[in-house]
């Protein structure tokens, strides 16, 4: 199952941090790619990306199901492709390092099926670490900048 994750600390406390994640609306325009997201609920919504991976290079919409919110640390969530043939999910955790300094813990898998599945398998496995990379680090400077 192709994944990435990736770790990031911020000087600011968790509840900060977490007033910041607790609104979806701040943080999706901050993930590679990003076009648009619509909630339907607090805890679902379609976000619609730009795919450039390799040789495929088009508009994504995933269901993006928030399966648990954890104040002040956790939030997982469940992602499914409008079209049946993309599934995962994932998470951010935030761990207070000590009063004033949060470690922000980003994760995500997602797995292709259908005909080009295993191809586009293979692509997602350097993809992913990389987007998940770009994610949290867009979300700790974007903290940063607010505080």
């Amino acid at each position: 199952m192709p994944s990435g994750m990736h770790q990031a600390e911020v000087d600011l406390p968790i509840h900060k941090v977490w007033d910041f994640v607790k609104d979806m609306d701040n943080w999706a325009p901050l993930i590679p790619g990003y076009i648009h997201h619509r909630k339907f609920t607090n805890r679902q919504s379609i976000w619609e990306f730009y795919s450039d991976i390799g040789l495929i290079k088009k508009k994504i919409s995933l269901m993006v199901t928030i399966i648990e919110w954890m104040e002040p640390t956790k939030v997982t969530f469940s992602l499914k492709g409008e079209k049946g043939k993309l599934s995962g999910s994932g998470y951010y955790l935030a761990e207070a390092i000590d009063k004033n300094r949060t470690r922000i813990t980003g994760f995500l898998d997602i797995t292709a099926s259908g005909t080009l599945g295993a191809m586009v398998n293979e692509i997602l496995k350097s993809y992913l670490p990389k987007t998940t990379k770009e994610m949290v680090i867009a979300i700790t400077r974007k903290l940063e900048e607010l505080n």
